[in-house]
Protein backbone atom coordinates (compact mmCIF):
# COMPACT_ATOMS: atom_id res chain seq x y z
CA UNK A 1 0.00 0.00 0.00
CA UNK A 2 3.42 2.58 0.59
CA UNK A 3 3.00 2.48 -3.31
CA UNK A 4 -0.53 3.82 -3.08
CA UNK A 5 -1.80 1.17 -5.71
CA UNK A 6 -4.93 0.56 -4.67
CA UNK A 7 -6.97 -3.02 -6.01
CA UNK A 8 -8.97 -0.40 -8.29
CA UNK A 9 -5.85 0.88 -10.03
CA UNK A 10 -4.54 -2.94 -10.47
CA UNK A 11 -8.34 -4.28 -11.57
CA UNK A 12 -8.22 -1.70 -14.43
CA UNK A 13 -4.66 -2.40 -15.13
CA UNK A 14 -5.67 -6.18 -15.74
CA UNK A 15 -8.52 -5.34 -17.82
CA UNK A 16 -6.57 -2.66 -19.89
CA UNK A 17 -4.25 -5.57 -20.42
CA UNK A 18 -6.25 -8.40 -21.59
CA UNK A 19 -8.03 -6.07 -24.23
CA UNK A 20 -4.74 -5.50 -25.65
CA UNK A 21 -4.13 -8.77 -26.06
CA UNK A 22 -7.59 -9.17 -27.12
CA UNK A 23 -6.73 -6.33 -30.00
CA UNK A 24 -3.63 -8.09 -31.03
CA UNK A 25 -5.34 -11.36 -31.01
CA UNK A 26 -7.60 -10.20 -33.30
CA UNK A 27 -5.16 -7.93 -35.58
CA UNK A 28 -3.36 -11.19 -36.30
CA UNK A 29 -6.24 -13.02 -37.71
CA UNK A 30 -4.84 -12.49 -40.67
CA UNK A 31 -1.56 -13.63 -43.11
CA UNK A 32 0.15 -17.03 -44.02
CA UNK A 33 0.73 -17.69 -40.22
CA UNK A 34 -2.79 -17.24 -39.12
CA UNK A 35 -4.31 -19.67 -42.69
CA UNK A 36 -1.54 -21.88 -41.59
CA UNK A 37 -2.70 -21.99 -37.97
CA UNK A 38 -6.63 -22.61 -39.50
CA UNK A 39 -5.98 -25.34 -41.66
CA UNK A 40 -3.92 -27.48 -38.81
CA UNK A 41 -7.16 -26.70 -36.55
CA UNK A 42 -9.69 -27.67 -39.34
CA UNK A 43 -10.29 -31.55 -39.57
CA UNK A 44 -11.00 -32.17 -42.64
CA UNK A 45 -8.80 -29.93 -44.04
CA UNK A 46 -6.08 -32.41 -42.40
CA UNK A 47 -6.94 -35.35 -43.71
CA UNK A 48 -7.20 -33.40 -47.06
CA UNK A 49 -3.80 -32.19 -46.36
CA UNK A 50 -2.20 -35.78 -45.56
CA UNK A 51 -4.26 -37.39 -48.29
CA UNK A 52 -2.38 -35.02 -50.92
CA UNK A 53 0.84 -35.61 -49.39
CA UNK A 54 0.99 -39.22 -49.45
CA UNK A 55 -0.27 -39.54 -52.86
CA UNK A 56 2.36 -36.28 -54.02
CA UNK A 57 5.24 -38.49 -52.30
CA UNK A 58 3.91 -41.61 -54.30
CA UNK A 59 3.77 -39.89 -57.72
CA UNK A 60 7.18 -37.92 -57.06
CA UNK A 61 9.10 -41.89 -56.49
CA UNK A 62 7.09 -42.73 -59.71
CA UNK A 63 8.29 -39.60 -61.36
CA UNK A 64 11.57 -40.18 -60.49
CA UNK A 65 11.58 -44.41 -61.23
CA UNK A 66 9.89 -44.08 -64.30
CA UNK A 67 11.28 -41.13 -65.91
CA UNK A 68 15.08 -41.20 -64.52
CA UNK A 69 15.40 -44.27 -64.00
CA UNK A 70 13.37 -46.17 -66.55
CA UNK A 71 11.67 -48.86 -63.72
CA UNK A 72 15.14 -49.71 -62.53
CA UNK A 73 13.79 -49.48 -58.67
CA UNK A 74 10.11 -51.63 -59.68
CA UNK A 75 12.08 -53.98 -62.04
CA UNK A 76 14.54 -54.74 -59.15
CA UNK A 77 12.44 -55.09 -56.31
CA UNK A 78 8.61 -55.20 -57.54
CA UNK A 79 7.33 -55.77 -60.77
CA UNK A 80 7.83 -53.32 -64.07
CA UNK A 81 4.53 -51.80 -64.62
CA UNK A 82 4.86 -52.14 -68.18
CA UNK A 83 6.12 -55.66 -69.43
CA UNK A 84 4.46 -58.69 -68.92
CA UNK A 85 6.56 -60.61 -65.59
CA UNK A 86 7.49 -64.21 -66.64
CA UNK A 87 4.82 -66.88 -65.93
CA UNK A 88 2.09 -63.70 -65.66
CA UNK A 89 -1.07 -65.21 -64.36
CA UNK A 90 -3.62 -62.78 -65.33
CA UNK A 91 -6.91 -61.44 -63.80
CA UNK A 92 -6.33 -63.04 -59.75
CA UNK A 93 -8.56 -62.04 -57.58
CA UNK A 94 -7.09 -59.84 -54.61
CA UNK A 95 -5.36 -61.76 -51.95
CA UNK A 96 -7.10 -64.28 -49.86
CA UNK A 97 -9.90 -64.59 -52.65
CA UNK A 98 -11.32 -66.68 -55.47
CA UNK A 99 -12.62 -66.25 -59.30
CA UNK A 100 -12.69 -67.93 -62.23
CA UNK A 101 -9.05 -67.49 -63.11
CA UNK A 102 -7.98 -68.81 -59.98
CA UNK A 103 -6.84 -68.00 -55.96
CA UNK A 104 -5.54 -64.77 -54.82
CA UNK A 105 -1.77 -64.31 -54.27
CA UNK A 106 0.28 -62.76 -51.82
CA UNK A 107 2.64 -61.42 -54.31
CA UNK A 108 -0.44 -59.61 -55.79
CA UNK A 109 -1.68 -57.75 -53.25
CA UNK A 110 -4.91 -56.54 -55.44
CA UNK A 111 -4.50 -59.42 -58.13
CA UNK A 112 -3.72 -58.88 -61.92
CA UNK A 113 -5.19 -57.07 -65.10
CA UNK A 114 -5.60 -59.35 -68.63
CA UNK A 115 -1.83 -59.15 -69.54
CA UNK A 116 -0.40 -60.88 -65.90
CA UNK A 117 0.57 -57.56 -64.88
CA UNK A 118 0.25 -56.17 -60.90
CA UNK A 119 -2.70 -53.79 -60.60
CA UNK A 120 -0.99 -52.21 -57.50
CA UNK A 121 2.23 -51.28 -59.26
CA UNK A 122 -0.13 -50.05 -62.32
CA UNK A 123 -2.29 -47.86 -59.44
CA UNK A 124 1.16 -46.49 -58.00
CA UNK A 125 3.00 -45.65 -61.30
CA UNK A 126 -0.05 -44.16 -62.39
CA UNK A 127 -0.46 -41.89 -59.76
CA UNK A 128 2.52 -39.79 -61.28
CA UNK A 129 -0.06 -39.08 -64.58
CA UNK A 130 -2.75 -37.95 -62.47
CA UNK A 131 -0.42 -35.69 -60.17
CA UNK A 132 1.08 -34.71 -63.10
CA UNK A 133 -1.88 -33.53 -65.27
CA UNK A 134 -3.71 -32.13 -62.85
CA UNK A 135 -1.00 -29.59 -61.30
CA UNK A 136 0.26 -28.88 -64.55
CA UNK A 137 -2.93 -28.38 -66.61
CA UNK A 138 -4.28 -26.02 -63.30
CA UNK A 139 -1.41 -24.23 -63.21
CA UNK A 140 -1.56 -23.45 -66.93
CA UNK A 141 -4.89 -22.18 -66.52
CA UNK A 142 -4.43 -20.41 -62.87
CA UNK A 143 -1.38 -18.28 -64.66
CA UNK A 144 -3.43 -17.50 -67.95
CA UNK A 145 -6.79 -17.13 -66.25
CA UNK A 146 -5.29 -14.63 -63.78
CA UNK A 147 -3.33 -12.81 -65.81
CA UNK A 148 -6.67 -12.35 -68.43
CA UNK A 149 -8.71 -11.25 -65.63
CA UNK A 150 -6.49 -8.83 -63.83
CA UNK A 151 -5.94 -7.26 -66.80
CA UNK A 152 -9.85 -7.11 -67.78
CA UNK A 153 -10.76 -5.87 -64.35
CA UNK A 154 -8.32 -3.04 -63.63
CA UNK A 155 -8.54 -1.69 -67.09
CA UNK A 156 -12.08 -1.68 -68.00
CA UNK A 157 -13.85 -0.28 -70.65
CA UNK A 158 -13.00 -1.90 -74.02
CA UNK A 159 -10.35 -4.14 -72.74
CA UNK A 160 -12.57 -5.72 -70.32
CA UNK A 161 -15.36 -6.10 -73.09
CA UNK A 162 -12.93 -7.72 -75.43
CA UNK A 163 -11.39 -9.87 -72.94
CA UNK A 164 -14.11 -11.07 -71.11
CA UNK A 165 -16.17 -12.22 -74.73
CA UNK A 166 -13.16 -14.83 -75.79
CA UNK A 167 -13.51 -15.88 -72.28
CA UNK A 168 -17.14 -16.59 -72.64
CA UNK A 169 -16.70 -17.83 -76.33
CA UNK A 170 -14.14 -20.68 -74.53
CA UNK A 171 -16.52 -21.17 -71.78
CA UNK A 172 -19.30 -21.74 -74.03
CA UNK A 173 -17.66 -24.80 -75.52
CA UNK A 174 -18.08 -28.29 -73.84
CA UNK A 175 -15.16 -28.47 -72.25
CA UNK A 176 -14.40 -32.16 -73.50
CA UNK A 177 -14.95 -31.22 -77.16
CA UNK A 178 -12.90 -28.63 -77.08
CA UNK A 179 -10.30 -31.15 -75.33
CA UNK A 180 -11.08 -33.60 -77.65
CA UNK A 181 -10.75 -31.01 -80.79
CA UNK A 182 -7.48 -29.55 -79.36
CA UNK A 183 -5.79 -32.90 -79.40
CA UNK A 184 -7.08 -34.21 -82.43
CA UNK A 185 -5.76 -30.95 -84.06
CA UNK A 186 -2.42 -31.59 -82.28
CA UNK A 187 -1.87 -34.86 -81.37
CA UNK A 188 -2.98 -37.40 -78.42
CA UNK A 189 -0.13 -37.08 -76.51
CA UNK A 190 -0.08 -36.26 -72.89
CA UNK A 191 1.52 -33.17 -73.34
CA UNK A 192 -1.45 -31.56 -75.59
CA UNK A 193 -4.01 -33.20 -72.94
CA UNK A 194 -2.65 -31.01 -70.21
CA UNK A 195 -3.16 -28.18 -72.23
CA UNK A 196 -6.27 -28.91 -73.72
CA UNK A 197 -7.38 -29.09 -70.14
CA UNK A 198 -5.81 -26.17 -69.38
CA UNK A 199 -7.36 -23.89 -71.85
CA UNK A 200 -10.54 -25.05 -70.41
CA UNK A 201 -9.79 -24.09 -66.92
CA UNK A 202 -8.99 -20.35 -68.28
CA UNK A 203 -12.47 -18.76 -68.30
CA UNK A 204 -13.09 -20.11 -64.84
CA UNK A 205 -10.03 -18.43 -63.08
CA UNK A 206 -10.14 -15.27 -65.58
CA UNK A 207 -14.10 -14.71 -64.18
CA UNK A 208 -13.14 -15.24 -60.85
CA UNK A 209 -10.39 -13.04 -60.54
CA UNK A 210 -12.06 -9.94 -62.21
CA UNK A 211 -14.84 -10.09 -59.75
CA UNK A 212 -12.38 -9.17 -57.14
CA UNK A 213 -10.26 -7.09 -59.02
CA UNK A 214 -13.15 -4.97 -60.01
CA UNK A 215 -13.38 -3.62 -56.66
CA UNK A 216 -9.86 -3.64 -55.36
CA UNK A 217 -8.85 -1.55 -58.09
CA UNK A 218 -10.57 1.54 -56.36
CA UNK A 219 -8.96 1.02 -53.19
CA UNK A 220 -7.40 4.09 -51.41
CA UNK A 221 -3.52 2.37 -51.91
CA UNK A 222 -4.28 1.18 -55.37
CA UNK A 223 -4.95 5.34 -55.92
CA UNK A 224 -2.02 5.71 -54.08
CA UNK A 225 -0.11 3.91 -56.20
CA UNK A 226 -1.18 5.67 -59.54
CA UNK A 227 -0.79 8.91 -57.98
CA UNK A 228 3.14 8.24 -57.52
CA UNK A 229 3.71 7.11 -60.78
CA UNK A 230 3.69 3.44 -60.53
CA UNK A 231 3.23 1.84 -63.97
CA UNK A 232 0.28 -0.37 -64.58
CA UNK A 233 1.72 -3.36 -64.81
CA UNK A 234 3.54 -3.30 -61.62
CA UNK A 235 0.43 -1.89 -59.75
CA UNK A 236 -1.40 -5.27 -61.05
CA UNK A 237 1.29 -7.68 -60.63
CA UNK A 238 2.28 -6.57 -57.13
CA UNK A 239 -0.87 -5.07 -55.68
CA UNK A 240 -4.11 -6.09 -57.36
CA UNK A 241 -3.47 -9.66 -57.76
CA UNK A 242 -1.85 -10.64 -54.43
CA UNK A 243 -5.15 -9.02 -52.78
CA UNK A 244 -7.26 -10.39 -54.90
CA UNK A 245 -5.46 -14.02 -55.18
CA UNK A 246 -7.39 -16.05 -52.07
CA UNK A 247 -10.47 -17.09 -53.72
CA UNK A 248 -8.32 -17.89 -56.70
CA UNK A 249 -5.95 -20.38 -54.28
CA UNK A 250 -9.31 -22.11 -53.09
CA UNK A 251 -10.77 -22.75 -56.43
CA UNK A 252 -7.26 -23.82 -57.65
CA UNK A 253 -6.94 -26.83 -55.25
CA UNK A 254 -10.63 -27.73 -56.17
CA UNK A 255 -9.87 -27.50 -60.16
CA UNK A 256 -7.21 -29.88 -59.58
CA UNK A 257 -9.20 -32.50 -58.70
CA UNK A 258 -11.57 -31.60 -61.67
CA UNK A 259 -8.62 -31.51 -63.70
CA UNK A 260 -7.50 -35.66 -62.80
CA UNK A 261 -11.26 -36.36 -63.27
CA UNK A 262 -11.51 -35.19 -67.13
CA UNK A 263 -8.19 -36.16 -67.46
CA UNK A 264 -8.89 -39.72 -66.70
CA UNK A 265 -12.25 -39.64 -68.85
CA UNK A 266 -9.88 -38.13 -71.77
CA UNK A 267 -7.52 -41.61 -70.88
CA UNK A 268 -11.08 -43.80 -70.98
CA UNK A 269 -11.65 -42.80 -74.03
CA UNK A 270 -7.98 -43.11 -75.41
CA UNK A 271 -6.64 -39.36 -75.43
CA UNK A 272 -4.10 -38.63 -72.83
CA UNK A 273 -1.44 -41.41 -72.05
CA UNK A 274 -0.67 -44.21 -74.23
CA UNK A 275 -0.81 -47.63 -73.78
CA UNK A 276 1.89 -49.09 -72.05
CA UNK A 277 1.99 -46.39 -69.93
CA UNK A 278 0.10 -46.72 -66.87
CA UNK A 279 -3.01 -44.35 -66.27
CA UNK A 280 -6.03 -44.81 -64.14
CA UNK A 281 -8.32 -43.90 -66.77
CA UNK A 282 -6.82 -46.30 -68.79
CA UNK A 283 -6.70 -49.23 -66.50
CA UNK A 284 -10.62 -48.49 -66.53
CA UNK A 285 -10.78 -48.78 -70.21
CA UNK A 286 -8.96 -52.16 -70.13
CA UNK A 287 -11.51 -53.49 -67.42
CA UNK A 288 -14.75 -52.92 -69.57
CA UNK A 289 -14.53 -56.41 -70.83
CA UNK A 290 -13.86 -58.08 -67.31
CA UNK A 291 -16.27 -56.39 -64.70
CA UNK A 292 -18.47 -59.73 -64.80
CA UNK A 293 -15.88 -62.08 -64.25
CA UNK A 294 -12.60 -59.60 -62.33
CA UNK A 295 -15.01 -56.73 -61.07
CA UNK A 296 -12.08 -55.98 -58.87
CA UNK A 297 -9.58 -55.21 -62.24
CA UNK A 298 -12.09 -51.99 -62.53
CA UNK A 299 -12.70 -51.17 -58.84
CA UNK A 300 -9.34 -50.22 -57.54
CA UNK A 301 -8.56 -47.19 -60.39
CA UNK A 302 -11.49 -46.20 -59.38
CA UNK A 303 -10.71 -46.04 -55.93
CA UNK A 304 -7.85 -44.10 -56.53
CA UNK A 305 -9.62 -41.27 -58.51
CA UNK A 306 -12.37 -41.09 -55.61
CA UNK A 307 -9.62 -40.54 -52.87
CA UNK A 308 -7.45 -38.20 -54.68
CA UNK A 309 -10.50 -36.05 -55.95
CA UNK A 310 -11.39 -35.80 -51.97
CA UNK A 311 -8.29 -35.24 -50.75
CA UNK A 312 -8.67 -31.75 -53.05
CA UNK A 313 -11.82 -30.98 -52.20
CA UNK A 314 -10.95 -31.23 -48.16
CA UNK A 315 -8.07 -29.12 -48.53
CA UNK A 316 -10.21 -26.62 -50.63
CA UNK A 317 -13.21 -26.56 -47.87
CA UNK A 318 -10.34 -25.84 -45.38
CA UNK A 319 -8.89 -23.36 -47.46
CA UNK A 320 -11.38 -21.46 -48.11
CA UNK A 321 -12.54 -21.45 -44.38
CA UNK A 322 -9.16 -19.95 -43.49
CA UNK A 323 -8.95 -17.53 -46.08
CA UNK A 324 -12.74 -15.91 -46.11
CA UNK A 325 -12.74 -12.95 -43.62
CA UNK A 326 -16.87 -13.39 -43.82
CA UNK A 327 -16.86 -16.40 -42.58
CA UNK A 328 -16.96 -17.00 -38.83
CA UNK A 329 -14.08 -19.32 -36.91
Amino acid sequence: MGTGETSSDRFHESQSNEGYKSEAKVESRVGWRYTVHQIRQDTTARIGLYTIGFILAIAIYAYIDAKLLDYAIASRFWYNPVNDPANAKILLPPVGMENTFGSGMLKYPLGTDHRGRDILVRLVYGTRIAMQVGIVSTGFGLVCGTLVGAVAGYHGGWIDDALMRLVETLYAIPFLVLVIAFMAAFGRDLTFAMIGVGITTIPVFARLIRSRVVSVREEEYIEAARAAGVRDRNIILRHVIPNSFAPVLVQATLQVGISILIVAGLSFLGFGAQPPTPSWGQMLNQSRGYMLPDPWFSLWPGIAILITVMGFNLLGDGLRDALDPRIKN
